[in-house]
């Protein structure tokens, strides 16, 4: 009796292991990845923005600030759309109805500039 409730506790606690959530190792490399970025803020013409416009190149306009979502592409929860105004201004499907509080806070890793004048 008391072996099977050991192996019982053991069971449950191994089991958390695998049901509490974890960042994931793509996830703290977009935060590595997104400090780096920081250290070249920059400011950047339309021109220089449309130069990046592919999945593995992506940059994005949003309220005339840059960012770079290249890292980002694949973990997009909604898949290619954030492909659809890569290399230009997405301001407009940024702050679309599908988008929740928390990618606010989270394309800020992303920000690598701002748009010139």
């Amino acid at each position: 009796m008391v072996i099977a409730v050991a192996v019982l506790i053991l069971g449950v606690l191994f089991g958390a292991l695998f049901l509490i959530p974890r960042k994931s190792a793509v996830a703290e490399k977009n935060r590595t990845n997104a400090a780096d970025r920081k250290k070249v803020y920059g400011v950047y013409s339309k021109a220089e923005v449309a130069l990046h416009n592919k999945r593995t190149d992506c940059w994005i306009i949003v309220k005339n600030r840059i960012f770079d979502v290249t890292s980002y592409v694949e973990e997009h929860p909604g898949g290619d759309a954030i492909l659809t105004n890569a290399g230009s201004d997405s301001t407009e499907g940024f702050y679309g109805p599908q988008h929740p509080g928390g990618a606010f806070q989270l394309i800020e890793d992303y920000c690598i500039g701002e748009l010139e004048k």
